[in-house]
């Protein structure tokens, strides 16, 4: 690899990961905002899964609160780590329920990992300390 080779894929790492970033940032705020507001119908979604709609806006709250530590750049690291148990309890969710496995129960595993796939490609100590070995 080339030195501009080098130079382009370090400014490029970033933005990908800034972008990966926004898009699940838009996602779960999309899902926060809907838990606050709960549209007609949501029930429909909500309650099959032994959630009340009063129990919806502190979820809520917990989402937006570990989406917002992600955010600000010093503590991504722990908004992922809370933004990680959030999925795994949605995922324990859908598995008690008997939701279908790649269309329920592991939606939230793939936006975990685009989670930490944004915070790899804009951290560059996250990066440093992943085992992936050229």
């Amino acid at each position: 690899m080339t030195e501009n080779e080098n130079t382009n894929n370090g400014t490029r790492r970033p933005w990908a990961g800034y972008i990966v970033t926004g898009l699940v940032a838009a996602f779960l705020l999309m899902d926060s905002v809907v838990k606050f507001i709960q549209p007609a119908g949501i029930e429909e979604n909500v309650l099959p899964l032994g959630y009340t709609m009063e129990q919806m806006i502190p979820v809520g709250i917990i989402l937006l609160v570990g989406l917002a530590i992600y955010l600000i750049p010093q503590t991504s690291v722990l908004g992922a780590i809370l933004l990680t148990g959030y999925l795994g309890g949605a995922v324990a969710t859908h598995f008690r329920v008997g939701s279908p496995l790649f269309t329920h129960m592991l939606f939230p595993v793939y936006i975990g990992i685009l989670v930490w796939l944004g915070l790899f490609l804009r951290e560059p100590r996250l990066r440093s300390i992943v085992p992936f070995r050229r």
